[in-house]
């Protein structure tokens, strides 16, 4: 039974990880990697924000600009929004439905990119961040699931993993979104390697 668990839990993952071959994920991730792009070209930043799991998937695609992916090349300015003394003074002072917002309220710029993670479209602490980035005139990306909640459709660009119950399934595909984008950027970016322009119709 157990071997049988777990060829569907990875036929799951696979089913998940699967969406992003849809010719409008495929432009999400495209979109992605050239707004990356020109975002560091600009000397603007990125700031990116998820709860628990996806909190996690934020510092780690953070990381993977201030130092690198595949291409040695210099530090990229990205912030994840996890700090933990931020984290718990906004909170026990403010609430947590404003961690994020403070933190977006505090860096934001102009032309930086606000980046939230929520495998339900719902968790009030992104909205607030997204509507606080939206009002300083940052740009926004969004990586939801399910149904997309409240803030499906909001963002200049999207990602909405479908037809998943649970946010592990979402974030597996997220995550793998997130390594395509950036080995696509840094590509464009850092390579010597003569690059094909990707089309959609």
């Amino acid at each position: 039974m157990s071997f049988n668990q777990i060829q569907v839990s990875l036929e799951a993952s696979k089913s998940a990880i699967a969406q992003l071959e849809l010719p409008h994920n495929q432009k999400f991730i495209h979109d992605l990697a050239h707004l990356l792009c020109d975002t560091f070209k600009s000397g603007n930043k990125i700031i990116i924000a998820g709860n628990g799991g996806s909190l996690c998937d934020a510092a780690h695609f953070a990381e993977e600009l201030t130092g690198f992916f595949r291409e040695k090349r210099k530090a990229l300015p990205a912030i994840a929004l996890s700090e933990p003394g931020h984290l718990s003074c906004v909170g026990n002072d403010l609430g947590f439905d404003f961690v994020f917002s403070r933190g977006v309220e505090a860096f934001g710029k102009p032309g930086d990119v606000f980046i939230g993670l929520t495998t339900s479209g719902k968790s009030l602490n992104i909205i607030h961040a997204f509507e606080t980035a939206k009002s300083k005139q940052l740009k926004t990306v969004l990586f939801l699931g399910k149904d997309g909640g409240q803030l499906k459709g909001l963002a200049d660009l999207e990602l909405l993993i479908t037809n998943f119950t649970t946010s592990d399934r979402i974030q597996e595909a997220h995550m793998t979104a997130i390594h395509v984008a950036i080995e696509i950027m840094e590509l464009l970016l850092f390579s010597t390697i003569p690059q094909v322009e990707l089309t959609f119709a």
